[in-house]
């Protein structure tokens, strides 16, 4: 396997192009127009409840200059029940690209893809659902997030240009970090928050496999009518 091998990278960078995608929308009214008074050129890229959020936030004018629907960017409608949203070869281009590399900007130009600088994700409530006294095998399953852990991973595999935030309560310091360096992160920022997100999907997918690890056969196959084989 041929891998990439990085010996220099750019200290200080200017978020230009944002991903938000979150389920605890607490805290956007703080980062969203915090970083837009920063930077006026700012692209925030969003989904679903999250999109609608932010829009809310900055009214139809801001909006209309700087919030992009996620399927606009790829070309790609959301599937039902927004199953498959940012699972795309642009976004993940753009999260893992290094914009130093030739053949990494070959690749944006090819695909009109742009370098993602900022990821702010947290994950579906799937400690949150295994709580309530109701749950199911199934209510549980529905909740494993895909799409969140992934972007979060690629976010913080590149702190090399890429700042991944997991955390709502890191809003405000960011935002403050950003206002007192000229609008730009550095890397021990970018570094401290990739060891933060890569904890958080570390303990997510713990929390996942001790759950389902303690469910018997019989409690998952009580949520299901089991079907005949289909022919094909």
């Amino acid at each position: 396997m041929t891998v990439n091998i990085v010996s220099k990278v750019d200290d200080w960078i200017r978020p230009a192009h944002v991903l938000v995608s979150v389920s605890d929308k607490r805290g956007l009214e703080v980062l969203v127009p915090g970083l837009i008074s920063i930077n006026d050129d700012l692209r925030i890229y969003s989904t679903g409840g999250t999109y609608r959020r932010i829009a809310e936030l900055l009214g139809e004018e801001k909006s209309a200059r700087h919030l992009v629907r996620v399927s606009d960017y790829t070309g790609q409608p959301e599937t039902q029940g927004g199953l498959v949203k940012t699972l795309d070869f642009k976004i993940y281009l753009g999260l893992l690209c290094e914009t130093y590399n030739d053949a990494h900007r070959a690749d944006l130009e090819r695909t009109g893809a742009v370098p993602l600088d900022m990821v702010v994700v947290n994950l579906y409530p799937f400690r949150e659902t295994v709580a309530r006294p109701d749950v199911t095998v199934e209510m549980a399953r529905a909740n494993i997030d895909i799409g969140g852990p992934c972007m979060v991973r690629a976010a913080a595999k590149n702190y090399l240009r890429v700042a991944a935030v997991t955390d709502p309560d890191d809003y405000q310091p960011i935002v403050k970090k950003l206002r007192t360096s000229g609008g730009r992160l550095d890397l021990q920022t970018r570094f401290a928050l990739a060891r933060k997100a890569f904890a958080h999907t570390a303990a997510y997918d713990t929390a996942i496999a001790e759950w389902l690890g303690a469910r018997s056969d019989a409690e998952m196959e009580a949520c299901y009518q089991k079907q005949p084989p289909r022919e094909d």
